[in-house]
C-alpha cells in the first residue's frame, strides 16, 4: 500500500508575532456600547471595520466581491467549442490544399471529396460544429496535418470532460497513449462500483484503500477516507453541472452531441454520466441546480470553466462566512485555506488575526455573559476603557497648562499605601523596597544590565486628606441623544468614576441620569443605557437625589456636578407623579429652584456643564449658579471629560468654593467659563 501521508505548508502565521493587542478594540468596542451597541455586536462592529493597521471583515468581503466580479466579467463559457472551431477549421483548409495539389487524384473522386466537406461544413461556417464533426467521423482524410487536426478534436474533447471532473486531466493526459485511456476507463469503472457499493453500506475502509492504492495517482490532493473523496469529486462535479446550466440552450446541445465524439468512443460520456448520477445521489445538498452569468471576452475550456465555477462557490461561502450574518457566527467558521487560494496569503494572514483577537476577547474577561445569554462589559473591561479615558482626559488637561494633575492627585496628603511606575514630573517619594525589588527581577533576566534603572523605580501614592461626596447629575433626556452628547456624556461618567475608585477612594461618587424622571445609576447601567426618546428633564428629582446622597455622608464636602442641554420642563409631584410641561412651567422651575437652595445650604460647591448655545438656557443656567455662587462651563463636546474632571479636581483643593477658577485656559478658546 501507498504511503499517503500528507505534508502541507505551515500556516500557523508568525510564530514570533506578539499577541494581539486588545488596547484598540476595547476602546472602539466600549465606544461602540456607549452609543447603544450591545457588547456583541460591538465586538462585530469592530471586526467588520478592522483597526488603524489591520484589515477588517468588510475590506475582506469587497475583496472577495471584486475577485467575483473579475471572474465573471472577463470569461465567457465557449473556450472548447472556439478550440474545436479552430482545429476544425484547420483541419478542413489542409485538406483542401491536398485535394487541390495532389495531381494524381481522379477529379471524380476528387469532386466526390469537396462535395463530403461541402455538405459537412458549408461556406459561410456549418449550422452546427457538432454536426460537422460527426458527418466527417467517418471520411478518409489524405492530409496527415487534417487527419492529425481531427483526431485533436475527439482527444481535445475527452481530456476536457475528465478536466472537468478530475483537476489536472487536460493536461496529464495531453497525448496520452490508447494504455493510458484503458487506465482512464478501468478507474472510472472502479470507482463507480466504489460509489454504488458506498451508496448501498456495504463498503469497507479496505476497499478504499484498495481502491487507492491502485488508483491513487489520478488524485493528487490524496483523500484519506471516502468521504473526503466523495466531497472532493461531488464539488467538481456539481460545479460541472452549474457550467453546464450556465450556457444557453444551443451550447448546450452542441456540446452534448460533441461529448459523444470523445476519445473516439462514447465509453468516456457513459461513465462519467454514472459518476455524476452516484455522486448527485450521495451528495445532494451540493448546488447542482445554479448557473452564472459570464460577460467577458476570454473564452474557457470545460475543464477552466468548472475551475472558475468552483472559484465562485467558494467565494459564495467566504462571502457569507465574512458576513458573519447568520446565528451563532464566528471567526472560526472563515475557511483560511479557501481565503488563501482566492486572495492570497496576506488575506489568510488577516483573517488569522481577526480570528485571534475575536478569541482573545472572549478568553480574556473583557466579555461576560449574563444570565439572560447575552454579552456584556465585565468590571474589568470598565476599568480598562475608564483608565484609557482618564488618559484622554489628563492629554487634554496637561496640554493646556502644563499641569499633570491626575498624577499629582493627592500629592500633599497622607500616603495611601499604592505605588506606581516613575513618570517625569513625579515630586512623590520613591517607594525604595519596589524600586529593588523591580531592578532585582530586571537582572534576573539580564545579569549584564545596570543595577538600577529608571523603569525601575515607584514612587508612593498619596491621598488627600479631605473626603467628598461627589454627585454627577448627567441629562439623559431626549435633546441629548438627538444632537449628539449622548456618548460625549458616557465617556465623561466613566473617565470619573474611574479617577474616583481608582485615586480617591474614599470619596464618595453617586452617578444620576434625569430624564422625565431621575434615578441612580451604577456605571455599568450608565454606559450600557439606550438612548432615550422620551422628552423631559427632571431636575428637580435628580437633584433630590444629590442632596439625600450629601445628607448620608455629613463629614465629606459635597461636589455637585450637573450636565445638561436643556432647561427642566418635568418635576415631581407630592404625589409622586411625574408632571411635564414645555415650556417650562414656572412651577417645575420653582422646585427646582428650592433643591438646588438645599443642595446649597447643605454646602455644595456646584458647577454646571452647560451644552449647547441656546440663549434661554444659558441665561437660565447662569442664573441658577449664581444662587449658589456655583460655576457654569460651557464645553465643546470633546472637552466635556476634562472640563467635568478638572472641575472635581479643583473642588478638592485647600480654599477652592465660591469664585473659584484657573481652569478656564485649559479650553483654549474652544470653551469659556461664566459666573466666576
Amino acid at each position: 500500500m501507498k504511503d499517503r501521508t500528507r505534508f502541507t505548508r505551515y500556516d500557523g502565521g508568525d510564530p514570533l508575532a506578539p499577541p494581539v493587542d486588545l488596547a484598540e478594540a476595547l476602546d472602539a468596542i466600549g465606544e461602540d456600547v456607549m452609543a447603544g451597541y450591545s457588547p456583541e455586536r460591538a465586538m462585530r462592529e469592530f471586526l467588520r471595520r478592522g483597526g488603524r493597521d489591520q484589515a477588517g471583515l468588510d475590506d475582506l468581503a469587497r475583496r472577495v466581491a471584486e475577485r467575483r466580479r473579475e471572474l465573471t466579467s472577463r470569461h465567457h463559457l465557449d473556450g472548447t467549442l472556439e478550440e474545436v472551431r479552430e482545429l476544425l477549421d484547420h483541419a478542413l483548409l489542409e485538406e483542401r490544399k491536398q485535394l487541390a495539389r495532389d495531381a494524381m487524384m481522379d477529379d471524380a473522386d476528387r469532386a466526390f471529396r469537396e462535395m463530403q466537406l461541402d455538405a459537412a461544413y458549408p461556406q459561410g461556417g456549418p449550422p452546427s460544429t457538432a454536426a460537422a464533426v460527426s458527418e466527417l467521423s467517418s471520411y478518409d482524410w489524405q492530409s496527415r496535418e487534417a487527419r492529425e487536426d481531427y483526431e485533436k478534436i475527439k482527444d481535445l474533447l475527452g481530456r476536457e470532460l475528465l478536466d472537468q471532473r478530475f483537476a489536472g486531466m487536460k493536461q496529464a493526459l495531453e497525448n496520452a497513449t490508447d494504455a493510458d485511456r484503458a487506465a482512464v476507463n478501468e478507474m472510472l469503472g472502479d470507482l463507480n462500483e466504489l460509489l454504488e457499493k458506498h451508496a448501498r453500506g456495504e463498503d469497507t475502509p479496505e476497499d478504499f484503500e484498495e481502491f487507492m492504492g491502485k488508483h491513487g495517482d489520478f488524485f493528487p490532493e490524496q483523500p484519506q477516507n471516502i468521504d473526503e473523496l466523495l466531497d472532493s469529486l461531488a464539488q467538481r462535479s456539481a460545479a460541472a453541472q452549474r457550467m453546464l446550466n450556465s450556457m444557453s440552450p444551443e451550447q448546450r446541445q452542441e456540446l452534448m452531441e460533441l461529448s459523444q465524439q470523445a476519445f473516439g468512443s462514447p465509453e468516456l460520456m457513459d461513465q462519467l454520466a454514472r459518476m455524476d448520477a452516484n455522486l448527485q445521489a450521495l451528495r445532494p445538498g451540493e448546488d447542482w441546480g445554479g448557473s452564472e452569468r459570464f460577460e467577458g471576452q476570454e473564452g474557457l475550456g470545460l475543464g477552466d470553466g468548472t475551475g472558475v465555477l468552483q472559484d465562485l462557490a467558494d467565494l459564495d461561502e467566504l462571502g457569507e462566512q465574512l458576513s458573519q450574518s447568520y446565528g451563532g457566527a464566528r471567526m472560526d467558521d472563515v475557511d483560511l485555506d479557501k481565503l488563501a487560494r482566492q486572495l492570497g496569503d496576506q488575506a489568510a494572514v488577516d483573517a488569522r488575526t481577526l480570528q485571534r483577537l475575536e478569541q482573545a476577547l472572549r478568553d480574556s474577561g473583557y466579555l461576560k455573559r449574563g444570565t439572560d445569554g447575552q454579552y456584556r462589559l465585565s468590571p474589568k473591561a470598565m476599568r480598562q476603557l475608564g483608565k484609557a479615558l482618564l488618559r484622554d482626559v489628563a492629554e487634554r488637561m496637561s496640554g493646556r497648562q502644563g499641569q499633570r494633575e491626575l498624577q499629582r492627585a493627592g500629592a500633599a496628603g497622607d500616603l495611601s499605601g499604592a505605588t506606581r511606575s516613575w513618570a517625569f514630573g513625579d515630586t512623590e517619594p520613591w517607594h525604595v523596597p519596589r524600586t529593588m525589588l523591580n531592578g532585582v527581577l530586571r537582572r534576573a533576566g539580564d545579569r549584564h544590565g545596570p543595577m538600577l534603572s529608571i523603569d525601575d523605580v515607584e514612587v508612593q501614592e498619596t491621598e488627600a486628606r479631605t473626603q467628598a461626596a461627589v454627585a454627577l447629575l448627567v441629562d439623559t433626556s431626549f435633546s441629548m441623544a438627538m444632537d449628539g452628547r449622548w456618548v460625549p456624556m458616557k465617556r465623561t461618567a466613566l473617565a470619573l468614576h474611574t479617577l474616583i475608585r481608582s485615586r480617591f477612594r474614599g470619596d464618595h461618587l453617586q452617578l444620576i441620569g434625569f430624564g422625565r424622571h431621575a434615578e441612580v445609576m451604577e456605571i455599568e447601567q450608565l454606559t450600557a443605557l439606550d438612548a432615550r426618546w422620551d422628552k423631559g428633564t427632571n431636575l428637580h428629582h435628580a437633584l433630590l437625589l444629590a442632596n439625600r446622597h450629601f445628607r448620608k455622608h455629613p463629614n465629606a464636602q459635597p461636589v455637585l456636578l450637573i450636565v445638561t442641554d436643556g432647561e427642566p420642563t418635568s418635576h415631581l409631584e407630592p404625589d409622586g407623579q411625574v408632571y411635564f410641561s414645555y415650556p417650562p412651567h414656572p412651577l417645575t422651575v420653582a422646585y427646582a429652584v428650592r433643591e438646588l437652595d438645599a443642595a446649597g445650604r447643605l454646602g455644595a460647591q456646584t458647577t454646571f456643564f452647560r451644552l449647547g448655545d441656546d440663549p434661554g438656557l444659558a441665561r437660565f443656567i447662569d442664573q441658577m449658579a449664581r444662587r449658589v455662587d456655583g460655576r457654569v462651563i460651557a464645553p465643546e463636546l470633546d472637552d466635556l471629560g476634562a472640563a467635568v474632571v478638572g472641575s472635581y479636581l479643583g473642588s478638592r483643593r485647600p480654599g477652592a468654593g465660591a469664585g473659584y477658577g484657573g481652569y478656564g485656559d485649559w479650553f483654549g478658546g474652544r470653551g469659556f467659563w461664566v459666573g466666576d
